[in-house]
């Protein structure tokens, strides 16, 4: 797979305290198997469907124990280049770019309405081995309470085209490249709990939507919304056992009509 353009969401990983809890609810929820811990890197331990490397998963970083919470990567040809915009439009570089041996470099950085994500500059980890397949990441959207912060500074930062949903029930754009959709951006409403934060909400793909969530709901995941149709595909909402929120989405199972949608 090519290096991804700069601003394609291109990894994800989370940090457990439960490593091993951890692969077992995502092993059996998602059908992931796990490649060895790499003792040399904090013990990161990459996940994988059908043989693809598709995210990872590692122990907290000392004080962040019990924090556990799905980050998402963009790509960027170069992190230090990438960090300096993300200061420049109000952002925040919470860890700064370090390189990982021959993998690539990486840091960590917040929006300014408080949402965190990664940069990734690809080394010989180019990122996703595979997307939009049963396992595999296939979409996310940022979750804000601040959508005009978010708005303003993810085209400023990142290539990005943006697209208002028009719907008078929902505050939704749509970023793309190259006119492809590669993020999302909700407006949080009262539905959200005052106590969850801005973040960026990862989706995996799954071949049965109501399936994955029963899997989920047994192993000690906790369904926040859904399973519902959409025009997009079957999705639901979910917390792992260890707090962190994800989304699942059968594309495959559609209904209704493509909402229209307006460049901004």
């Amino acid at each position: 797979m090519a290096v991804q353009p700069e601003g394609t969401p291109c990894w994800a990983d989370a940090m457990f305290s439960d490593i091993e809890g951890a692969k077992r609810f995502y092993g059996e929820v998602l059908g992931w198997t796990f490649g060895e811990s790499s003792s040399e890197y904090g013990h990161y331990t990459q996940a994988y469907a059908d043989g693809k490397a598709v995210a990872a998963v590692v122990p907290p970083m000392p004080g962040q124990e019990g924090q556990s919470a799905w980050c998402l990567y963009f790509a960027s040809a170069d992190a230090t280049t990438t960090a300096g915009r993300i200061r420049e439009h109000g952002g925040d570089v919470l860890m700064e770019p370090m390189q990982v041996g021959d993998f690539g470099t990486m840091a960590l950085v917040r929006d300014p309405s408080g949402a965190v994500f990664g940069l990734w500059q690809a080394g010989t980890h180019e990122g996703f081995e595979a997307v939009g397949v049963p396992g595999a990441y296939c979409w996310a959207e940022v979750f804000t309470r601040a959508p005009e912060k978010s708005d303003a500074f993810f085209p400023a930062v990142f290539p990005y085209q943006a697209k208002q949903i028009q719907d008078e029930a929902i505050d939704f754009r749509v970023f793309e490249l190259g006119g492809a959709p590669v993020l999302g951006r909700l407006k949080m409403t009262d539905d959200f709990p005052p106590e969850v934060p801005p973040y960026v909400n990862v989706y995996f793909t799954v071949d049965d939507c109501d399936a994955a969530v029963q899997r989920a709901v047994d192993r000690g995941g906790i369904l926040r919304f859904g399973p519902m149709d959409s025009p997009f595909g079957r999705v639901a909402a979910l917390s792992d056992p260890q707090g962190a929120n994800f989304s699942v989405i059968d594309v495959t199972t559609t209904q209704g009509e493509m909402p229209d949608m307006t460049a901004v």
